[in-house]
């Protein structure tokens, strides 16, 4: 019995809006993924589905989203585990939100399920500090970045292509998509409109890795060339792998690490283009990484690979003690390393007992009503204790062949305190 050490993240600003309703949401994976990768998939597979009043990352700088958590295990090459997302929107909008999570279907390469557990109104004021000093650093990265990156020759023909984006079955793209030999795809919206000030006319934002359009597919397969545009992170390079699985992709330009095609300048995005690599070398890259992550941990891969997992992932509740009994671990501490001593029915103690002679005293006692221990609750200890009239068992932490006998309350210090 112990403390899960799980990936969490949070923290807390008294200032910003009220969160009034939290989404939980179980999500399984037929892979190991990091944290990141989920939450990445969240930002990515949502973005352009709901519209730009419910677009993930615009709410959480207006603070109507909190911080995204996941709470998560991995357990034979698969993770199961818990999302979290605080909302001060209205209820109608926080279930749309929940309701989209729901589509995502695979993070990265790996097979996923997400399902909504409930949307509970916790009208709390608490916001994380994550938030808001994301929301500092990525309004001063986008404001320098403009500032630095903007030649003069860019500002004059921004003025020319600004506004020229325009629709193809909902996608967001240049106007030049089904009329040029060629086309770009990039992830987002903003990505479309950065390639439009750099002067390039042909590309289409896939609107995050989610369900790939048809459209998308068919306009693809047309084309003679087909040039994946992905940001310098994980999360690009499960876009390409979606694609790449979907329609007929030839070449690929990744950002610098750590960067997005949203805020390149206009220098770096001729650059990478130049430098696209075939994309079927930069599939072998990825399989060849995944590989080894798979031998590294176990992953098996089979088209069941749920239904050995819980039907809802739940971390281990723990009862804290109530106050007697965090007196009770106090007054452990003081007895001598693996010595017991017996409180009984009339509120009086016992002298402290050895590990050898704690059977004797235990069958021998007649009035015992607790037994304080200062060492591992061992299945030798429960033994003596279950041969008492003893009700309860103070303990540091489960021992050797530990198994809870019944109608004896076992309290552990490393557990419950």
């Amino acid at each position: 019995m112990g403390r899960n050490n799980n990936n969490r993240s949070g923290g807390g600003n008294s200032k910003g809006k009220a969160m009034k309703y939290q989404i939980r949401a179980d999500i399984k994976v037929n892979g190991t993924v990091q944290r990141k990768d989920i939450i990445g998939a969240i930002m990515g597979q949502t973005e352009g589905l709901l519209g730009d009043e419910l677009e993930l990352r615009k709410l959480q700088r207006t603070a109507r989203i909190g911080h995204v958590d996941v709470e998560m295990e991995t357990k034979n090459g698969k993770v199961h585990g818990t999302i979290t997302i605080p909302s001060s929107m209205d209820n109608v909008e926080t279930a749309i939100i929940g309701s989209a999570l729901e589509t995502i279907d695979r993070i990265g390469p790996c097979n996923s399920i997400i399902k909504v557990v409930e949307i509970s109104d916790i009208r709390a004021t608490k916001r994380t500090a994550v938030v808001d000093r994301a929301k500092e650093l990525l309004l001063s990265l986008v404001n320098s970045g403009e500032a630095a990156s903007k030649t003069v020759i860019e500002e004059v023909r921004s003025v020319l292509t600004t506004g020229t984006a325009t629709s193809f079955h909902g996608l967001t793209c240049g106007p030049n998509v089904e009329s040029s030999s060629s086309l770009i795809i990039v992830e987002g919206r903003n990505d479309v409109r950065n390639l439009l000030n750099c002067g390039l006319k042909n590309a289409i934002s896939a609107d995050g890795s989610g369900n790939i359009k048809q459209e998308l597919i068919d306009l693809a397969n047309s084309k003679e060339s087909v040039t994946v545009a992905i940001d310098g992170d994980r999360g690009g390079e499960m876009l390409f792998l979606q694609l790449y699985d979907t329609m007929k992709v030839d070449h690929v330009a990744q950002a610098p690490v750590g960067q997005e095609w949203e805020l390149l300048p206009q220098k770096t995005v001729t650059m990478r283009l130049q430098k696209k690599v075939d994309a079927a070398k930069f599939k072998h890259q990825l399989d060849n990484k995944e590989a080894k992550d798979n031998e590294k941990f176990g992953g098996e891969k089979d088209k069941d690979w749920d239904k050995d997992m819980d039907e809802e992932f739940s971390a281990e509740e723990v009862e804290l003690a109530p106050a007697d009994i965090q007196e009770l671990f106090d007054m452990a501490e003081d007895i001598g390393k693996n010595k017991a001593v017996i409180r009984f029915a009339d509120g009086t103690y016992s002298e402290q007992i050895g590990p050898s002679k704690l059977e004797a005293a235990m069958t021998e006692s007649e009035a015992a009503e607790a037994v304080i221990f200062n060492g591992p609750v061992t299945g030798k200890v429960l033994d003596y204790i279950n041969q008492s009239t003893a009700s309860t068992l103070i303990g540091t932490k489960e021992g050797k062949d530990f198994k809870a006998p019944e109608g004896v309350k076992i309290w552990l210090s490393e557990v419950h305190r």
